[in-house]
């Protein structure tokens, strides 16, 4: 009987060890959330005070505020702003176009790069994110593993195993270095009061958090994505792709949390859309009597998407449900942007405060919703229009004249001069920067081109654009050169390289010029990943499909 026993102990051993060998195989992925909810649990929801400015504002003119609104995966088609819009335009965005009705649309606005951080990284310094090696979006090397070895409808990418190790072993120590100086620094210098809400993705460490980089106060999540509510929340709609390894690893592992001013994470109140706009209005309101710069960085509409059952159920003209659930989360948006608006008008302090509006890069690819990024080819994680042509509008009554646009190429490093500018702080020295105050050229002041060129790399796949020629070179997993006349043709439907061959070498030589002089990577690109240009991930691949990988 006792050997009986022991073999019966030893078999249910045996069947646990290989179903729990089957669940790791199945949902390894989910690691990295497990280990940071054990090493910082989300703690429960409680009020945030925000430091209050004077209660008389001072006598006589004071500087411009700054409130700068930074979207999450916008696609440059999601505003119905010149008769574009979501689901042909029946979700309007009117407080969002008011930005651009009532003072300038860059009509040829860059991002800083195709993918979230370092697009983020050279708006905060002025500088293309390649000049200090901050090259590919931190991410857990579970992340780069997955999105890797998925099965892209027959396609697949490539894994660098080989350099596993060097990859940090968390992704909030993948970080902008501690010498780079930021937006929020030189504007506290200047005597602005610095505020962060949102998402932050450029470091946790201690020399890269937003409360060491010049904010005087944050409120905000540090990885590149965030639950919108808590999982199942019966007031929320959510909309999962099965398709895509990106929304997999997103739902396993985001929390439903914010940090303020560097202490433990703790629950938002509401939806955190409109959780970041309502506190948001709290700050303006808190701050209206000195001078301030905001950074206001809204994680919509980058997945996994969530949407309040208030907006879904406002959108029944929407049938298809990934689309209605996008839309819904897009009128939180454009809503929480009108909230901060208003604020501005209620503290009368409308008049005096810079508004600047863009994108971190463009629609996405994997979310599977064909025409978020039309009339432009390409997506988030391509250097095509697509992934880097975006919504970008500035507003100063007073100063830009309401409907102004402004056709030639401006670009996200750009923010930190125009900013810098309307406080009056001191450029840094002893830095290249990339960026120019815009200013100038929205007021119609300098007649000239603020770049003759501009230049994005992510590893092996780099672009240059100088005047309307644009060249994109990717070496690996093969070599493909794309070169457009955008002057001619904008939306990139004529590759070039054969036909103006001289044309090609040139900014080929010229393009290689400018990648030599930039840093090494701070850490490794471990995946290289397929993307269709000319449908989303939801559609079936052809093997005549134009294909670019990207690297992170």
């Amino acid at each position: 009987m006792a050997i009986k026993k022991r073999w019966f102990a030893l078999g249910v051993v045996v069947v646990a060890a290989v179903a729990g060998y089957a669940a790791f195989q199945q949902y390894w992925y989910y690691i990295p959330g497990i280990m940071d909810r054990i090493r910082d649990p989300v703690q429960p929801n409680h009020a945030v005070v925000w430091q209050a400015g004077p209660e008389e504002a001072p006598a006589g003119a004071r500087h411009p505020n700054v409130l700068f609104i930074l979207a999450d995966d916008l696609g440059f088609n999601d505003l119905s702003f010149n008769g574009g819009g979501v689901a042909g335009g029946v979700m309007p965005t009117p407080n969002i176009n008011s930005i651009a009705r009532e003072g300038v649309t860059f009509t040829n606005g860059y991002a800083g790069n195709a993918t979230c951080a370092p697009s983020r990284a050279a708006i905060m310094t002025g500088r293309y994110a390649t000049r200090f090696g901050f090259e590919f979006t931190p991410t857990p090397g579970a992340f780069e593993k997955l999105i890797a070895t998925f099965d892209y409808a027959g396609r697949h990418g490539y894994y660098d195993a080989a350099h596993e190790r060097d990859l940090p072993p968390n992704a909030n120590d993948e970080a902008v270095p501690g010498g780079e100086i930021m937006l929020p620094r030189i504007m506290h210098d200047a005597g602005y009061h610095t505020m962060f809400l949102g998402k932050w993705h450029l470091g946790g460490t201690p020399t890269s958090r937003p409360e060491v980089k010049g904010f005087d106060e944050t409120l905000g999540f540090l990885p590149g994505a965030s639950l919108y509510a808590p999982l199942g929340d019966p007031s929320v709609e959510e909309s999962h792709q099965e398709f895509d390894p990106i929304d997999k690893f997103l739902w396993a592992n985001l929390t439903f949390s914010v940090e303020n001013n560097g202490g433990k994470r703790f629950t938002p109140s509401e939806y955190m859309t409109d959780y970041l706009g309502d506190e948001a209005v709290k700050a303006i309101h808190a701050n209206r009597n000195r001078p301030w710069m905001m950074y206001l960085t809204f994680n919509a509409v980058h997945t996994p998407m969530q949407a309040l059952k208030s907006d879904y159920d406002a959108l029944p003209m929407i049938k298809d449900h990934r689309l209605r659930v996008y839309a819904a989360m897009l009128r939180a948006l454009d809503r929480n942007v009108g909230k901060v608006m208003a604020q501005l008008k209620k503290d009368g302090i409308d008049d005096n405060t810079l508004i600047i509006f863009t994108s971190d890069n463009g629609g996405a690819y994997y979310i599977g919703l064909p025409d978020i990024n039309k009339p432009y080819r390409g997506w988030k994680a391509t250097f095509f229009e697509g992934g880097i042509h975006v919504p970008f509008f500035m507003r100063w009554p007073g100063k830009i004249a309401a409907g102004t646009t402004y056709a030639k190429p401006v670009a996200h490093v750009d923010i930190f001069a125009t900013a810098a500018a309307v406080a009056g702080a001191p450029m840094p020295k002893d830095l290249i920067l990339d960026g120019v105050d815009l200013l100038p050229y929205a007021t119609g002041q300098n007649p000239g081109r603020p770049h003759q060129t501009l230049f994005w790399r992510s590893g092996p796949y780099a672009t240059l654009l100088d005047g309307d020629w644009k060249l994109q070179a990717m070496d690996k997993p093969y070599a493909k050169l794309w070169l457009y006349d955008l002057a001619a043709d904008p939306f990139e439907k004529n590759n070039l390289v054969n036909a103006k061959s001289a044309q090609t070498a040139a900014l080929l030589k010229e393009l290689r010029t400018i990648n030599a002089s930039q840093a090494k990577p701070l850490w490794p690109s471990l995946a290289l990943v397929p993307q269709a240009i000319d449908h989303a991930l939801s559609y079936p691949d052809s093997p005549n499909d134009e294909v670019v990988y990207w690297a992170n």
